[in-house]
Protein backbone atom coordinates (compact mmCIF):
# COMPACT_ATOMS: atom_id res chain seq x y z
CA UNK A 1 0.00 0.00 0.00
CA UNK A 2 1.25 3.48 -0.88
CA UNK A 3 1.06 6.15 1.82
CA UNK A 4 -0.64 9.21 0.35
CA UNK A 5 -0.55 11.54 3.33
CA UNK A 6 -3.18 13.86 4.68
CA UNK A 7 -4.25 16.33 2.02
CA UNK A 8 -4.84 19.90 3.18
CA UNK A 9 -6.00 22.71 0.91
CA UNK A 10 -4.32 26.08 1.50
CA UNK A 11 -5.60 28.63 -1.08
CA UNK A 12 -2.87 31.19 -0.34
CA UNK A 13 0.02 28.70 -0.78
CA UNK A 14 2.76 30.25 -2.97
CA UNK A 15 3.28 26.99 -4.92
CA UNK A 16 0.80 24.49 -6.38
CA UNK A 17 1.75 21.74 -3.94
CA UNK A 18 4.15 20.88 -1.15
CA UNK A 19 4.86 17.73 0.85
CA UNK A 20 5.56 18.19 4.56
CA UNK A 21 5.30 14.72 6.03
CA UNK A 22 2.63 13.54 6.76
CA UNK A 23 0.80 16.31 4.89
CA UNK A 24 0.37 17.21 1.24
CA UNK A 25 -0.46 20.92 1.06
CA UNK A 26 -2.32 21.95 -2.09
CA UNK A 27 -3.30 25.34 -3.45
CA UNK A 28 -6.17 24.02 -5.57
CA UNK A 29 -9.29 22.21 -4.49
CA UNK A 30 -9.14 19.79 -7.42
CA UNK A 31 -5.50 18.82 -8.08
CA UNK A 32 -4.60 16.70 -11.07
CA UNK A 33 -3.08 13.25 -10.69
CA UNK A 34 0.36 14.40 -11.86
CA UNK A 35 0.63 16.98 -9.07
CA UNK A 36 -0.51 14.43 -6.50
CA UNK A 37 1.96 11.81 -7.75
CA UNK A 38 4.76 14.38 -7.59
CA UNK A 39 3.97 15.20 -3.96
CA UNK A 40 3.49 11.53 -3.03
CA UNK A 41 6.98 10.81 -4.36
CA UNK A 42 8.28 13.50 -1.99
CA UNK A 43 6.42 11.89 0.92
CA UNK A 44 8.18 8.60 0.17
CA UNK A 45 11.53 10.38 0.01
CA UNK A 46 10.83 11.98 3.38
CA UNK A 47 9.85 8.63 4.90
CA UNK A 48 13.06 7.03 3.66
CA UNK A 49 15.50 9.74 4.67
CA UNK A 50 13.68 11.10 7.68
CA UNK A 51 12.17 14.56 7.74
CA UNK A 52 15.21 16.42 9.09
CA UNK A 53 17.73 14.75 6.77
CA UNK A 54 15.42 15.28 3.78
CA UNK A 55 15.18 19.03 4.29
CA UNK A 56 18.85 19.45 5.23
CA UNK A 57 19.85 17.56 2.08
CA UNK A 58 17.25 19.42 -0.03
CA UNK A 59 18.45 22.85 1.14
CA UNK A 60 22.14 21.96 0.79
CA UNK A 61 21.63 20.61 -2.71
CA UNK A 62 19.55 23.66 -3.66
CA UNK A 63 22.28 26.05 -2.49
CA UNK A 64 24.96 24.13 -4.37
CA UNK A 65 22.84 24.15 -7.54
CA UNK A 66 22.07 27.85 -7.07
CA UNK A 67 25.78 28.63 -6.91
CA UNK A 68 26.36 26.48 -9.97
CA UNK A 69 23.52 27.82 -12.14
CA UNK A 70 22.93 31.27 -10.65
CA UNK A 71 19.21 30.80 -11.24
CA UNK A 72 16.47 29.73 -8.81
CA UNK A 73 14.37 27.80 -11.37
CA UNK A 74 17.33 25.78 -12.69
CA UNK A 75 18.63 25.13 -9.17
CA UNK A 76 15.21 23.90 -8.01
CA UNK A 77 14.64 21.66 -11.06
CA UNK A 78 18.06 20.05 -10.59
CA UNK A 79 17.71 19.00 -6.94
CA UNK A 80 17.85 15.19 -6.98
CA UNK A 81 14.55 14.86 -5.10
CA UNK A 82 12.83 17.11 -7.65
CA UNK A 83 14.46 15.41 -10.61
CA UNK A 84 13.10 12.05 -9.46
CA UNK A 85 9.63 13.47 -8.80
CA UNK A 86 9.42 15.30 -12.15
CA UNK A 87 10.76 12.29 -14.08
CA UNK A 88 8.17 9.93 -12.59
CA UNK A 89 5.12 12.06 -11.74
CA UNK A 90 3.24 10.84 -14.84
CA UNK A 91 3.71 7.16 -13.98
CA UNK A 92 0.68 6.24 -11.88
CA UNK A 93 2.18 3.10 -10.29
CA UNK A 94 5.75 4.40 -9.87
CA UNK A 95 5.71 4.23 -6.06
CA UNK A 96 4.70 0.56 -6.07
CA UNK A 97 7.94 -0.49 -7.79
CA UNK A 98 10.23 2.36 -6.72
CA UNK A 99 13.57 1.18 -5.31
CA UNK A 100 14.72 2.37 -1.90
CA UNK A 101 16.48 5.78 -2.05
CA UNK A 102 15.81 5.98 -5.81
CA UNK A 103 16.54 9.72 -5.77
CA UNK A 104 20.27 8.88 -5.59
CA UNK A 105 20.12 8.00 -9.29
CA UNK A 106 19.31 11.66 -10.02
CA UNK A 107 22.27 13.33 -8.29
Amino acid sequence: MVFKGIIIRIPFLWVEGMALFPFVLLKTRFPNRILLNHEWIHLRQQLETGFVLFYAWYLTEYLIRLLRYGNHARAYRNISFEREAFANESTADYLRARPFWAFLRYI
